[in-house]
């Protein structure tokens, strides 16, 4: 038998399996035949069929639905409101019959929706009779309006002037409406066109800005409904610290500041990128300008800028007419700027609410701004252009890019990181400079033997004059002034902290002076103040509101560095007249009956009404030959001298 070699060309020709070759593939062919193929191809076909018929089956009735509620969408709409309606009616009667006074505010707040739905539901479907029905009148007051005008000022002028007389019991409150009237007749003395002035836009705004503070200080809902907004905003803010405690732990944010009150400028950026998104603060913010507007009679684009201010920043609200801002005129321009400089952003307002400055006061400061912003802008730089947008109906606002909720509130949060971080670097870089500058005029004083030479004793004297003519006392303007040069040169924050630690040694009752150095100012003072600090007038925001504009329209830029410092001194001003209105309207706290409560007082602890009894127990203390006698309340008492025993353990007086 033959061995059989395996050699490289058997290899090469070596036999391969014909079932992987191309003939082997066409035997594989012939051995089937052509039915074969066809046959899995219907079988395929025929079960595809099967699956989608079982598909079409199982979804019909979903299918059906569907069809169903587009072709009823607005029945079915109409019902699901019907159902809600009815369960918060149910909801709503329960609350009210188990307690009403605690379900008092839910009242007010379902009252005002039901207002403006009934409105804008009369609006709608009967807005067009009612003025068909009015138009004769309408035409009546249009050919009479020469003398009627004139009428209608005059009882105006008549009526602010009763209430002032009637109202006015104080001679601070006289120096206060001397002060508003000086700030007027300056700004016209600024003015860039004295005889273009529109006196109905300036006197109205400034009748606007009277009436919101009088509704807001003077009138007995006006402030409770303002302290207990202010209430509920401190409420509501404390919910920060469910977060912040979280990622910090509870030692820091009760003992850092930075953890304690930047915390709360991103809860609060958070919250109106959510309503922003809802659709809430445009509401909010085109009600507001459609009242300036129709009683000032200024364009709709810087009156819903300026509206805007209450709520948001100086470089946001400009976004609500980003569109626009390019063909505004110069003046409306300026009208925005000022609108920026006159207000605080409600984030920041959060974070002076939690240094403990009175939260009714700073709401009603942001309200009171806008229409005065509205007037001076006017006054200092009055339209002399056509505008625009003066005869548009309507100007249309974006609720933004976010597509839901979770999104809005995420860009909110995330959004704050920027203004948080750029807050802490100005504390920083601020209270550096101001230290430094402090030093260096403390080596220049004491060169030519001045001690304690600061930039805050330069602005006591200074500013001293303006802080009086707003109504502070003499003996509290000094440290006003103080402030207020702090908030122009260097940084509104800067100045409320300042402030909030007056206000806590004032609670505390601690002595009002310690040797030459005032502690703390009067309850009066401070309210004024906070008035005269509400705003981001200052030199450090130049560079901010030029930033943030010129990003918006650059082909303006000549015009907005033009513009910037006269709208800057007009903010500055507006925030004083604010001031001024507050010390007009201002009411004092009344003392209670002193007797009673040093009576029944632990003195083991002070505070401003202990210290305000301990000094009219004080004044009522008469010494003579020895002998210790009271006068007034506290004459013939058992407890007045064992009440003043305790008061001199706290507090300093010749009686002691």
């Amino acid at each position: 038998m033959e061995e059989k070699q395996i050699t490289l060309d058997n290899l090469e020709k070596g036999a391969s399996n014909p079932a992987f070759s191309h003939m082997g593939e066409e035997k594989l062919d012939e051995e089937c035949d052509e039915p074969c193929g066809e046959n899995e191809e219907e079988k395929r076909e025929e079960g595809k069929g099967r699956f989608s018929s079982y598909c079409r089956k199982a979804l019909q009735p979903a299918s059906k639905a569907k069809r169903f509620c587009k072709a009823h969408a607005k029945v079915l709409r109409r019902v699901f409101l019907g159902l809600l309606g009815v369960a918060y009616l149910c909801y709503f009667i329960a609350a009210c019959w188990l307690n009403f006074q605690r379900a008092l505010a839910l009242v007010v707040m379902t009252a005002v929706v039901v207002f403006f739905i009934c409105w804008s539901l009369f609006k709608k479907h009967c807005g067009a009779k009612v003025l068909l029905l009015l138009s004769p009148i309408w035409k009546c007051i249009k050919k009479s309006w020469q003398w009627l005008k004139w009428l209608l000022l005059l009882a105006h002028v008549g009526g602010l002037i009763a209430l002032l007389v009637l109202e006015t019991k104080h001679p601070e409150q006289f120096i206060s409406l001397a002060g508003f009237c000086g700030l007027v007749l300056f700004l016209f003395a600024c003015s860039k066109h004295h005889s273009a002035v529109r006196r109905k836009t300036v006197f109205l705004g400034l009748g606007l800005e009277f009436l919101f503070g009088f509704l807001i200080l003077r009138t007995t809902p006006g402030v409770q409904a303002f302290q207990w907004l202010g209430d509920q905003i401190q409420f509501f803010l404390s919910y920060t610290k469910a977060g912040s405690s979280f990622v910090f732990g509870n030692k820091l944010i009760e003992e850092v500041f930075a953890f304690q009150t930047l915390p709360i400028v991103v809860f609060f950026s958070c919250v109106m990128s959510i309503l922003y998104y809802l659709g809430i603060m445009q509401w909010l913010i085109v009600k507001i300008s459609w009242l300036l507007q129709v009683s000032m009679g200024t364009t709709p684009t810087e009156t819903l800028s300026v509206a805007g201010n209450i709520f948001v920043g100086q470089t946001e609200a400009p976004l609500l007419i980003r569109p626009y801002l390019a063909d505004m005129t110069r003046s409306e321009i300026h009208a925005v700027m000022t609108g920026g400089f006159s207000t605080i952003a409600g984030s920041v307002m959060g974070a002076y609410i939690s240094f403990g400055i009175d939260a009714a006061s700073l709401i009603a400061a942001s309200v009171m701004a806008a229409p005065c912003a509205l007037a001076m802008s006017k006054l200092v730089y009055p339209e002399v252009e056509e505008s625009k947008f003066k005869d548009k109906a309507s100007i249309h606002i974006s609720r933004g890019e976010e597509r839901n909720v979770l999104e809005a509130a995420s860009n909110g949060a995330a959004t704050s990181v920027g203004l948080v971080a750029n807050i802490a670097a100005n504390l920083i870089a601020f209270l550096a400079v101001l230290e430094f500058i402090n030093a260096a005029l403390r080596w220049f004083g004491e060169m030519v033997d001045i001690e304690g030479l600061s930039f805050q004793v330069i602005c006591s004297y200074v500013l001293m004059p303006v802080a009086f003519l707003m109504g502070v006392d003499w003996a509290d303007s000094p440290l006003v002034a103080e402030l207020l040069g702090i908030k122009i040169f260097l940084n509104e924050f800067v100045a409320y902290q300042q402030l909030a630690t007056y206000k806590k040694n004032r609670l505390l009752g601690l002595e009002e002076w310690d040797g030459s150095r005032k502690q703390w100012i009067s309850e009066r003072a401070e309210t004024i103040t906070t008035f005269a600090l509400c705003g981001f007038a200052n030199l450090s925001s130049i560079g901010i509101m030029l930033g943030g504009l010129a990003s918006m329209v650059p082909q303006r830029k000549g015009d907005l560095a033009s513009l910037v410092l006269r709208a800057l001194l007009t903010g500055i001003c507006v925030s004083m007249l604010n001031a001024c209105l507050a010390g007009l309207l201002h009411v004092p706290t009344e003392v209670g009956d002193c007797v009673t409560f040093l009576s029944s007082a632990n003195f083991s602890s002070t505070s401003y009404a202990m210290y305000t009894c301990c000094k009219q127990l004080f004044a009522s203390s008469v010494l003579e030959n020895g002998t210790l006698s009271f006068t007034g309340a506290w004459e013939g008492l058992v407890e007045s001298a064992l009440c003043l025993t305790q008061c001199c353990g706290h507090y300093n007086h010749t009686s002691c």
